[in-house]
C-alpha cells in the first residue's frame, strides 16, 4: 500500500509542476558532442599506446589504462544522448539501449571514482611507507584490485540496468533519466546508498590519502634526496588532482541526492522542484567531461614511461620515422 501511495504523489506530482526544460536541447546536445569529440580520440589513444607501444606495465598503468577503457566505453554510447535530446528528448532507440546507456553512465561514473582512489591509495604507499609497502605494490595485486573493482561497480550499478525505462510524455518516448517518476519512491534508497558506497566512503579514503602524502612531504628533509622544488611540484599536483576530483563528482551526488529527496519528501513543492531539477540536470552532463581529464593523468602521474608516450604522440603526429614502425 505504501509503494502504491508513493507511486500516485510522484505521478500527482509530475502533473502538477510542469517543469521548463527547453535549456536541456541546447545544452545537453552541446555538452555531450564536445565531451564526445574530445574523449574519443583521447581515450583511444591511451588505449593504442598502452597496448601498441607500452612493454613494461606498471601498477599505474593498469589502473590508468582501465580508467580509460570505462571512458571509452561511455563516450561511445555518447551519440545516442546527443541525439535523443536534439530530437526534444525523443528517444527512438528501444528501451534495451537505454538501459544499457544508463548502465555505461554509471559504470563510467563509479568505475573512474574507484580506479582514482586506487591510484591515490597506490601513491600514498609509495610516498608514506616507499620500503614497507613494496610487498603491496606489485602487478599481480594491481590487476586484482582491478578486477574487484570492475566487480564491485557491476553489482552496485546493475539495479540502475533494472530501474532505467523508457515511458511517454506528451506523445512521445522518452529515456527517464534516473527511473519512471512512479519509481522515484523505491529509488531514492537505492541512490543514496550508491551516493554513500560508490562516492562518499572513496571520496573520504582519498581525501586522507591526499591529506598524509602532502604532510610527509612538507615534512621531507632534504637528507632525504628529494629536492625541494620537486617536493612542491609533488605536493601541488596533489592538491590538483584532490580538486579535480572534488569538482567532477561532488556536486553531481549533491545534486543528484537533494533531486531525489525533493521529488519523494517535498511533493507539490514546485518552485523548489525547478531549481534543484535544473541544478541536477547541468551537473549530470558536466560530470561526463572526466572523460575528456582522465586521459591528461597519464601524463600528470605517470610513470617513467611519460616521457616516451609524449614522444609517441608528438612522432604519430607529424609521422613515422625514416625507419618506420
Amino acid at each position: 500500500m505504501k509503494d502504491m501511495k508513493d507511486s500516485v504523489l510522484n505521478a500527482t506530482s509530475s502533473a502538477l509542476c510542469p517543469l521548463n526544460e527547453n535549456y536541456k536541447h541546447i545544452l545537453l546536445p552541446l555538452v555531450y558532442s564536445l565531451v564526445f569529440l574530445l574523449g574519443l580520440p583521447l581515450n583511444g589513444a591511451v588505449l593504442w599506446l598502452a597496448c601498441r607501444r607500452t612493454k613494461d606495465w606498471t601498477c599505474s598503468t593498469i589502473y590508468l589504462v582501465n580508467l580509460s577503457l570505462a571512458d571509452f566505453l561511455y563516450v561511445c554510447s555518447l551519440p545516442l544522448l546527443i541525439v535523443s535530446y536534439a530530437k526534444q528528448d525523443c528517444w527512438p532507440f528501444g528501451e534495451l539501449l537505454c538501459r544499457l546507456e544508463r548502465f555505461l553512465f554509471y559504470t563510467n561514473l563509479y568505475s573512474s571514482i574507484l580506479f582514482l582512489t586506487c591510484i591515490s591509495v597506490h601513491r600514498f604507499l609509495g610516498v608514506c611507507y616507499p620500503m614497507r609497502s613494496l610487498l603491496f605494490r606489485t602487478k599481480k595485486l594491481a590487476i586484482f584490485a582491478t578486477a574487484i573493482t570492475w566487480i564491485l561497480v557491476t553489482i552496485q550499478i546493475l539495479p540502475t540496468f533494472l530501474y532505467a525505462r523508457t515511458g511517454v510524455i506528451n506523445s512521445s518516448i522518452v529515456c527517464y533519466d534516473l527511473t519512471s517518476p512512479n519509481n522515484f519512491g523505491n529509488y531514492f534508497a537505492y541512490g543514496v546508498t550508491l551516493t554513500v558506497t560508490g562516492f562518499l566512503v572513496p571520496f573520504c579514503i582519498m581525501a586522507l590519502c591526499c591529506g598524509l602524502m602532502i604532510r610527509t612531504l612538507i615534512h621531507t628533509d632534504e637528507a632525504s634526496g628529494m629536492d625541494t622544488s620537486l617536493r612542491s611540484r609533488a605536493v601541488r599536483t596533489i592538491l590538483l588532482l584532490f580538486v579535480l576530483f572534488a569538482i567532477s563528482f561532488l556536486p553531481f551526488h549533491i545534486t543528484r541526492t537533494v533531486y531525489l529527496f525533493v521529488r519523494v519528501y517535498r511533493v507539490g513543492d514546485c518552485s523548489l522542484l525547478h531549481r534543484v531539477s535544473i541544478a541536477y540536470k547541468i551537473w549530470r552532463p558536466l560530470v561526463g567531461c572526466n572523460s575528456c581529464f582522465n586521459p591528461l593523468l597519464h601524463f600528470l602521474i605517470g610513470d617513467k614511461n611519460k616521457t616516451r608516450r609524449l614522444h609517441e604522440l608528438h612522432k604519430n603526429k607529424v609521422g613515422p620515422s625514416p625507419k618506420g614502425q
